[in-house]
């Protein structure tokens, strides 16, 4: 199901938050805390979690932890642990202090895992993998004891002692919770709490030989860190019993309150990392920082503002009900940001030169532009003009429609920014494409109307090609034309084989040689573009286009 985003949105956990403090049954500074797992990189669903997270956190004057889900050291690094980082910096985020670990806790997770086998509450298993899978059961029918559930306390503290010393092959033994075979949650029937791992940790290096499972590493830290509100997305909902378990179980400073949320899924788009990690490894995109992909890299090559995925994440909400929200909303938001902050200037993307015979040959001028219609705080820029400039090709017919307001053999438009021109003649070649347009001009019009009061409601921009830089343009669009890939059997037979247009030999405004990476401006009539944070140089410009004007998606979509 698809849902478009309204103006007003909600957000449960808030209140679920204010009931709390009213009701004093939270007493201590509102705690939050974003546990990515360091083994790929963050998209847009990881945002809202974000967003979530440090911004509930601030609203209660609280604090909001970065804490690494570090537990699996076959997947983790350091790689990603930075990228994370530098990701939630960018979206506008700080935690306090030092990231957290769930490293940082080895030490008490293990002595709290000794703690329940003392209790009789855990047990060493050496059942393998798939027998434990057997013997659980299935939602209709309960699952059964395992032969090792009965082991003393004593054995299984010898036992787990060796897991830890490493004295066993990965696979051997696993330390389980003795909770409830015949339980109607599978999750409650003794979950593993601990399995032998000999790989060298990015942190640890080879202290461990056995590695905390996540849902008993992440309630205990949040404990530890005197997290009030465990916030998580709805899968965790039927792991919620566990996580009050285990918490029931240990004597830890606090006991959290897990609230889970509906995960953001936006259409045309794939948020799985599995299969994220397809895309790049097959190399049908470019790397993690694609611009087409949804990660937070991809988008911040791409020219999406901060701000515009915050106030996306704000707009969508917060609900229990898992819908696919329309991409078109995020661009929505997109848009208005861009509209608001990016300096406008122009670009020519398929040239077709035009000479203005009137206009003396030796003759250049200079006209100020403002870089924003709306804010004139952003200043202006020198244009250079002359004799011969370039426009967009798709800006002439030569045999036009009724109502056609641009340019065509014997009719006039203005020059944004600069002068009437009317078309005289036009140049082919001997295969009868086009290649110039030859004009002339009408010296009076410069910033000002006809002295005769004629109407030229065309208004098309241009570049001077004296003074032009050649750039290339990368127009991306779309990377599935399914609106749920995800729900396919194989989801790469719905790639878009035109989501990246790549145009060599565009003219851009000479301004733009400085432009910084990253920067995006509105070309004017054509989109908006960023600086390609990775291609682009003085010597080679590269810009990428962020989204355009109006949304053309919808009109496709509406023409099914």
């Amino acid at each position: 199901m698809n849902e478009a985003v309204t103006d007003s949105p909600t957000n449960f956990i808030h209140n679920v938050i204010d009931q709390d403090l009213a009701t004093e049954r939270v007493t201590r500074t509102i705690a939050t805390r974003f546990p990515p797992e360091p083994n790929g990189y963050l998209h847009i669903g990881h945002a809202k979690s974000i967003c979530l997270n440090f911004s509930t956190a601030a609203k209660y004057g609280g604090f909001c932890n970065l804490r690494f889900d570090d537990t699996n050291p076959d997947k983790e690094s350091e790689e990603f642990q930075n990228a994370i980082k530098s990701d939630v910096q960018w979206l506008g985020f700080e935690w306090p202090g030092e990231a957290l670990h769930a490293s940082d806790y080895f030490e008490q997770l293990h002595q709290f895992a000794i703690e329940l086998i003392k209790l009789d509450k855990a047990y060493v298993d050496n059942l393998s993998a798939d027998e434990i899978r057997a013997y659980r059961g299935t939602l209709t029918k309960p699952g059964k004891n395992s032969p090792s559930r009965s082991r003393s306390v004593e054995e299984n503290l010898e036992l787990f002692e060796k897991m830890a010393n490493g004295d066993f092959d990965e696979g051997k033994y696993v330390l389980r919770a003795k909770i409830d075979m015949a339980s109607p949650n599978i999750n409650l029937r003794d979950p593993t709490i601990y399995r032998i791992r000999k790989t060298p940790h990015h942190r640890t290096g080879d202290t461990w030989k056995i590695y905390p499972m996540y849902d008993y590493t992440h309630c205990v830290s949040d404990a530890l860190e005197l997290i009030t509100h465990s916030l998580c997305t709805l899968e965790f909902e039927d792991h919620r019993p566990l996580y009050n378990w285990f918490l029931e179980q240990l004597e830890v400073p606090c006991h959290p309150q897990q609230i889970e949320f509906a995960r953001l899924e936006i259409s045309y788009a794939i948020t799985s990392k599995r299969k994220l990690q397809q895309l790049v490894s097959e190399n049908i995109v470019e790397g993690w920082d694609d611009p087409r992909l949804p990660t937070l890299r991809g988008m911040r090559r791409r020219g999406y503002p901060p701000a515009a995925i915050r106030e996306f994440c704000e707009r969508v909400g917060v609900t229990k009900k898992q819908t696919i929200i329309e991409t078109t909303a995020l661009e929505t938001c997109l848009r208005e940001v861009l509209d608001k902050d990016a300096p406008r200037a122009m670009a020519v993307l398929d040239p077709i030169k035009v000479v203005i015979t009137d206009y003396p040959e030796n003759k250049s001028e200079i006209i100020h532009a403002r870089n924003h219609p709306k804010d004139e705080e952003m200043g202006s820029r020198d244009l250079s003009f002359s004799r011969e400039i370039y426009i967009e090709r798709d800006d002439f017919l030569e045999n036009p429609p009724k109502k056609y307001f641009r340019l065509a053999p014997g009719c006039e438009v203005r020059l944004r920014y600069s002068y009437i021109i009317k078309c005289e003649e036009v140049i082919k070649d001997e295969n009868g494409h086009i290649t110039e347009l030859r004009c002339s001009h009408d010296a009076d019009t410069l910033g000002k109307k006809p002295a005769d009061g004629r109407k030229v409601k065309g208004i098309i921009h241009w570049v001077d090609a004296n003074s032009a830089v050649n750039g290339t343009v990368r127009l991306y669009d779309r990377l599935f034309t399914h609106e749920n890939p995800g729900s396919e059997d194989n989801f790469l037979e719905h790639i878009n084989p035109d989501s990246l247009q790549t145009i060599r030999e565009a003219k851009l405004e000479a301004s733009l040689t400085d432009a910084a990476q990253e920067s995006v401006f509105q070309f004017e009539r054509l989109g908006y573009f960023c600086v390609d944070s990775k291609l682009s140089n003085k010597d080679a410009l590269v810009f990428n286009r962020t989204v355009t004007l109006r949304d053309t998606w919808t009109k496709v979509e509406e023409g099914k």
